[in-house]
Order: structure tokens, then sequence, then C-alpha cells
């Protein structure tokens, strides 16, 4: 399917034309309309709030004596907790005992299943999870090859069969192409094990690369022979695979933090590659959200024990060159491995986890989260520290009792403000905005789509979103004002949930003072489009104004119904107060990410001006409303013949209807017949309005309507003059009076 848009970024009150439109203007309705009532005096907006935010930072600490055994009668006086040198006032302390639930009685171990997400009040599972562990098994179908796969999913069955204490609720998720739960926390294991048994390889795993082997002194360069005349190169694909992978840990992370208490993802990996700085801000983003959520990741590399083979094992085709027999090909061996491996590492130690690599048993790796989380003391404080600057932040826990040992997270990621965002970050916030289920509204938007249909099965869908220019937060630069926008759409199969098309727009608006203050109490309108065929869709919009970070979505659900050619249709009705001139302006700038092909013809531009859609469907008497729709005929109607008629409803009553008309334009090959009609808005009293657009083909049987909504406004009173008061004889300029 192929994809096009036709893009507009219009000053809505500036630019202007004020043209009508070619077909005449209509006569005045014969019905009469009573006179607008006064308007109400509108309440002025009340003055800003101030709102701050904190965020209690928790850290768990498991503390053991001598032996290894925890030590479980510690108080909140026992312990001092720093950040950054700063000492912290700890808001919240409490102690997990795992190791009594571990050995309680039948009557206390009841089945348990709580949701990965938790609940929308956490206090109504606290007492359900308190004293246990809250373990979850996590298996990266993306990198796990075949054998690594099913070793995994075996140490997972040995796990629930022989080592799953009462005290564990475990939960298993895997991922794919999407993020999958497959069970709760439980202690069900028979639940357990039909969901790890679900774990089998297929089409969603290997996606790992080969990585070239560097030649060495007096060689050249060895890689995989795969017998192919070109060879891409995959940077970009590693990075989106990587960026990929962490983005899933920073999503189970969020979901995870529903949940309250300490949290294990005991992942299964065959190693997560960095490609340079690129997947640093997705990293930090992942360790972030884990920190947030209280969630420690304890990475296992299921490669295991792994023995290199010069030129590599019998799964990949053999090198060539010199690099294989001077070591080089070894050396590369190694270093990708530990390359692989860097990254979890890191994703352990920064949230109080643990690696584990080259293991021959995976077991080992549930042996020490048991250890670990035999009883933890949880600690909560505010940071003093109110900067939302993104830095690391370094946490040091002291404790008065002597000869036990502590093991704490050491640190955390502060919250970014947009302020502070880079490139990668600004990026990863609209990825996260357009995939998230929850809408974002710091950014007021209105959207109207609409349907026409084109050459074929084809439909153009024009999208129009408007944002009012009051509620953004332009620049003041050298008497200019200035702002720039990005705005994001998708649209999905509403079924599969597949991808079918995407815009992506970033646009900087430079306006003169004098211009600003015309415009300020306006709008501004984004125009852009879709190419589809009949069917349902999901479409999400985006707008996010770059100089103040906030964004806004809309969520829509398209309709789109196959073309019945034996019968006349009509497309979407849109309504509009304004046209604008087709093409550039200096104080519009757009750059579009991505290939765009443009349509020939959009069925919104008439005679080199473009329809502005009203979008909120709210007038006022001092405008001209200008009715714009299509009409579909049969082959055998000549659309020149067609005709059309509009009919106003006020509170289900027939108020006005217009004459019917010719179309302003006929295409015989298309059979499509295109009205543009316009009347002034002050024909119409405020209120209000359904309009029904009729079309029929005269001398044939053929006829068809759809209907729009709109409101009048009462143009503005002028205010009222008070007259003046009687002047006073002290300030009277009158002679006084003769006696």
């Amino acid at each position: 399917m192929v994809m096009r848009h036709g893009l507009a970024f219009l000053l809505a009150a500036l630019l202007a034309t004020g043209s009508a439109l070619a077909q005449q203007d209509l006569p005045a309705p014969n019905v009469p309309l009573p006179p607008p009532p006064v308007q109400a005096p509108v309440p002025a907006p009340p003055g800003a709030v101030i709102r701050a935010t904190t965020t209690l930072i928790l850290i768990d600490a498991e503390v053991t004596d001598k032996s290894g055994k925890p030590v479980r009668d510690l108080t909140q006086s026992d312990f001092t907790l720093y950040e950054d040198g700063k000492e912290q006032k700890i808001a919240h302390f409490d102690y997990q005992d795992i190791e009594k639930m571990e050995t309680a009685g039948p009557e206390e171990l009841k089945p348990v299943v709580v949701s990965l997400a938790g609940a929308a009040a956490p206090e109504t599972v606290q007492d359900r999870i308190r004293d246990r562990r809250l373990i979850v098994l996590f298996f990266d179908l993306t990198s796990l090859q075949p054998p690594d796969l099913l070793r995994s999913r075996q140490a997972a069955l040995d796990f629930v069969h022989k080592q799953m204490t009462p005290a564990d609720l475990v939960g298993v998720v895997a991922f794919g192409n999407q993020i999958k739960p497959l069970a709760n926390f439980t202690n069900d294991k028979a639940a357990l094990e039909s969901a790890i048994a679900q774990l089998a390889p297929g089409m969603e795993g290997s996606l790992a690369d080969m990585a070239p082997a560097p030649a060495s002194d007096g060689s050249f360069d060895s890689s995989e022979d795969t017998s192919a005349a070109f060879t891409a190169d995959d940077t970009e694909f590693n990075i989106f695979n990587t960026d990929r992978k962490l983005a899933a840990m920073q999503g189970l992370a969020n979901v995870l933090r529903g949940v309250p208490g300490k949290k294990v993802v005991l992942q299964f990996t065959s190693g997560i590659t960095q490609t340079g700085e690129d997947n640093r801000a997705q990293l930090r983003a992942a360790t972030q959200a884990a920190n947030r959520a209280n969630v420690s990741f304890y990475t296992v590399d299921s490669r295991g024990l792994m023995a290199d083979i010069a030129g590599g094992n019998a799964s990949t085709g053999a090198g060539g060159g010199t690099a294989m027999f001077s070591g080089a090909t070894v050396y590369r061996q190694v270093g990708a491995r530990q390359d692989s491996r860097d990254t979890l590492a890191t994703l352990a130690s920064d949230t109080g986890g643990k690696a584990f690599f080259d293991l021959g048993d995976l077991g080992k790796a549930f042996d020490q989260v048991h250890r670990d989380l035999s009883g933890y003391y949880l600690l909560g404080y505010y940071s003093t520290n109110q900067k939302m600057d993104g830095r690391w932040r370094q946490v040091r826990l002291k404790w008065k009792v002597p000869g036990v040992s502590v093991r704490y997270r050491d640190g955390y990621y502060a919250p970014k403000d947009y302020g502070h965002f880079t490139a990668e970050d600004r990026e990863r916030q609209i990825e996260e905005a357009m995939q998230s289920e929850s809408p974002r509204v710091e950014l007021p938007l209105a959207l109207e789509t609409a349907v026409f249909r084109l050459a074929g099965k084809e439909v153009f869908v024009p999208i129009a979103a408007k944002l009012p220019a009051s509620a953004l937060q332009w620049a003041q630069k050298s008497g200019r004002r200035d702002d720039e926008f990005d705005f994001a759409a998708e649209v999905r199969d509403a079924a599969s949930g597949r991808p079918l098309g995407a815009l992506r727009d970033t646009i900087q608006v430079h306006l003169g003072e004098e211009k600003f203050q015309q415009f300020r109490g306006q709008a501004l309108l984004y125009q852009g489009g879709f190419v589809l065929e009949p069917g349902n869709y999901k479409l999400k919009f985006l707008a996010r104004e770059n100089g103040s970070g906030r964004v806004g979505t809309f969520e829509k659900l398209l309709v789109i119904a196959p073309a019945n050619s034996k019968r006349l249709e009509l497309s979407t009705v849109l309504l509009s107060s304004q046209l604008v001139a087709v093409g550039k302006s200096s104080e519009v700038q757009v750059k579009g990410l991505g290939m765009a092909v443009k349509m020939d013809h959009s069925p919104l531009e008439v005679s080199g001006e473009r329809i502005v859609p009203n979008v909120t469907g709210v007038f006022n008497e001092s405008q001209t409303l200008f009715v714009f729709f299509q009409a579909y005929l049969p082959p055998d109607v000549d659309p020149a013949n067609a005709r059309a008629g509009l009919v106003f409803f006020r509170g289900g009553v027939r108020v006005s209807e217009t004459p019917l008309v010719p179309p302003a334009e006929a295409d015989g090959k298309t059979h499509t017949a295109s009205f543009r009609i316009s009347l002034p808005v002050e024909r119409l009293s405020p209120g209000r309005y359904t309009i029904e657009t009729v079309v029929v083909g005269t001398g044939t049987q053929h006829a068809a309507f759809a209907r729009a909504y709109m409101a009048v406004l009462a143009a503005p009173q002028p205010p009222e003059q008070t007259p003046a008061a009687p002047a006073s004889p002290a300030t009277t300029n009158n002679p006084p009076s003769q006696p």
C-alpha cells in the first residue's frame, strides 16, 4: 500500500485569502430567522497555578550476618542515607521477611494470583504479596538461538519443579514481535509450567547478527561468506534492534511499577550489543524506569560456557582471508561476545541485580536470587535535589550495627525535564507517546478526518489538526516570535495492529511582532493525509511543541466502506470558514522525515486555493460558511447533471434550505461531481445546527444525502457606554448663578 500526503501548516488568521469559492454565493434563505440572543459575558480565566511534584526514591537493602543469614531486628535509626554526599531524611521504612514465608504452614499458603500490572490502588495487593519474592522470568526471543531457548526453558521448568519455594510468586513474559505476558505473578506451579511450555523456537527469534572479524597487520578483513553479491551495512539495523530490546525492558519495568515492593526480572538472553552512543539514551531510559519501579535485572547469558572455534562453528559460513590464521578471528569472536555482555552487566549493576556469564548450569542464577532475596529492608526518601537534569545520583547507606554486610542499589538516574533532553531523548518521547495506550493531553488538540475517493479502490483520508495559539509558548527573539512543532501520525490495521502508513514532520514558525499580535487569538492548523483502501483502521496523531516539550495525542477509528458503483454515494461533508493560497511561506519552514510522495491533485485544492477545514465546527456570525463535498455517480449518470442543496435543522426542526445547484466541477472519467457551496453565517441565528446535504441525479432515480454539524456563536457585543455622572458643584466649570 502506497502512502502519500500533502502538507500545509497554516496561520489561520493571517494567511487567509478571504476570497470566495468559484461557485456563486447562495441567496438568502426564505425562512425568517429570529434575532440573535445577547451573549453572556465570558468569565475571566483563573490565575496561574504552580504545581510541584516529588518522587519517592526507594532503596532496598539486604542485611546479612557473617554466616550469610538475614538480620531482621534493625530499625530506621540504625541507618543513615546519603545522596551525592548530602544526608537525606528516611520517610519510609519496612522489612520484608521472605524467609518466614518459606517456612509457613499450609494454612498460609493459599493460591495467589497478582496481575503483573498490579492494581489501581497498590494497597489492595500489598497484603497478598507481603513477605514474598516477586520474580519475572523474561525470555528475549529476539536473541535466543534455538539451543539457547531450549536450555533456558528447561532451566525455568527445573526451577518450578525443584527450586521454587512457598514464598515465590513467579510471572512469565516473552518478548518477540511484542511483549507478551504468559503468566501473572502466581504460586500455581501447573499454570507456570503451562506458560513456560509455550516457549518454542520460531519466527520471532534469531535477530542476532555475526559481526565481521577485523584484519590484523598484513591481512584483510574477514567476514562470513554468505555467497551474496552485496552485503548491506547492518549498523542501522543493529541500532534499531538494540533499542527495541532495551525499550521492551523499559516497558516491562513501567508495567511492574504498579506492583509494590521489590521485583526481580530474571532475563534469559543471548546478549545485547550496543552500537556506540546511539543506544545510550535508551539504555539510560531502561535503567531509570527500573529504578523508579524498584525492579532489579538479573541477566543470564543463555549461551552458557562457550568454546570458541577459529573461523566460526557450523552455523555460519567459513571466513576468508588470513585473519583466521593469525588469530584475529578468534580475538574478534571473544570481543563480540564480550560486547554483547557489557550491556547486560550495566543493566544488572545499575539496577541492583547481577549478571551471569559462562554458566554450565543456568539454575545457579535462581539460587543467587533466593540468596539475595531472603529478606530485605525497604528505605524510601524524597530527594532534596529537585533538579531534573537526568544525571546519575550516588546513593550511600551507612549503618550502625557492626559485623553485618549490606547490599543495596548505589544510585539512580534523576528525572529529566524537556530542557535537558538530547536528540535521542526527544525521539524516544515521541515513540513512547505513540506506543502508549494512555492519551497525552498537555497540548490541547482538535482533529478531524474525512474520506474522498480516488481512482480505483483507493481513498484519500485528509487529516486536519488544530492547535490554539493561546496555549503555545512562543520564544521572543529580536523582535519576532518563534516556535517549532513535531507532528506524527500512524495508521494501523484495526484487527492485526500492523502499521500501514506514517507521517512525520517538523515545522518551524517565525512571526514578526505585528503579525503575532494579530494571530495570538487564533489557531494553527496542520494538514496531512493518507491514501488507503477500504477497511477498518486505527489512526493515532501526535503533536509536540518543541519549545516546552508538551505533547498532545488523538486516536480515532477509521471505517472505510467499499464503493458501490451501482448507486450514488457521497464523500464526507467538510465545513470551512476560510481558504488559503497554495504555496510556500517564508514564515513557515517544513522538514519532512522519511519518504513521502505528494498527490498530483488533492480534493481540497481548488483553483490554487486550499480549503481549510474548520475542525471544531464552531462559527461566528462574521464568517462565511463554505461547504465542500463530492458525489460519486454510477457510470450511466452524467456527473454534470447532478444537483445538490443544503437543508438546515435546528432542534430537529427544519429552519432553512438552499436551492439545488449544479456541481462546481464534474469529472466524467471518475464520475465525480464536486460541490462547493458558500453563504454568510450571519443568515443563521446563533445555535446548533444539523446540515443535511442532498444530491440527486436529474432524470434518474439516484439520490443520496449526508450530514454535518455546526454551531453558530453570536458576534461579540461592544461594551456598553456608561453615562457620565453629573458634575458636582465643587468641580463644575459653569459660573455661579447670580442671586
